[in-house]
């Protein structure tokens, strides 16, 4: 990405990512960390429905079909939608390093417009680590994994703990999540950028 911003470039003493012993093999589907969640929720009938899948080493490839209640101009994706699909993709890296982290600062370049009804493909990867942060960047391509780039991002996600989200999410949500009989949805609730 060009014209990152100094905050997006890892300081001299990161490390490189390592991708934890459980995470999902390469070409697994991740699964919505909760239902509700406009990127990869399946029950916000507007949102995204993004499907991210684990790559080698630590990476992710998804996809999802801009529908026309993504609209911004007429017959195109709505800018900010577009951000929103990046940074579900980067946020489904954390699930590769079993890391709970959230967005800390995303820098969008948008290249080309992108046409209702098109799939849009998105591939991310973790670059660096430093601490509690962690540095990724992810691409957005037309049509196919080869096709055009229509959009790219660079994110610095930050680390937190569990209590980020029960401290500051509205408690009837953090309640019902938690009282949730199914025990992996009710974990998986918490483990990415919510």
């Amino acid at each position: 990405m060009s014209g990152t911003s100094a905050a997006l470039t890892p300081p001299a003493d990161a490390i490189a990512p390592v991708r934890h012993p459980d995470a999902p093999a390469p070409g697994e589907l991740l699964g919505a960390h909760y239902g509700h969640c406009f990127g990869c929720g399946g029950e916000q009938p507007h949102g995204l429905h993004l499907e991210a899948r684990a790559g080698e080493g630590v990476s992710v490839t998804a996809e999802f079909t801009v529908r026309a209640a993504h609209q911004g101009a007429p017959g195109l994706a709505h800018g900010g939608l577009l951000a929103t699909a990046l940074d579900e993709t980067l946020g489904s890296l954390n699930w590769l390093i079993q890391t709970i982290a959230v967005t800390g600062r995303l820098e969008t370049d948008y290249v080309r417009p992108v046409p209702v009804d098109t799939v849009l493909h998105l591939s991310a990867e973790v670059t660096a680590v430093a601490g509690r942060k962690i540095y990724s960047t992810a691409t957005g391509r037309i049509g196919g994994p080869d096709g055009p780039v229509a959009v790219r991002a660079d994110a610095l996600f930050i680390e937190v703990k569990v209590d980020h989200f029960i401290d500051n999410g509205r408690p009837e949500e953090i309640q019902a999540a938690m009282s949730d009989p199914d025990q992996v949805r009710r974990a998986r609730a918490f483990e990415v950028n919510p």
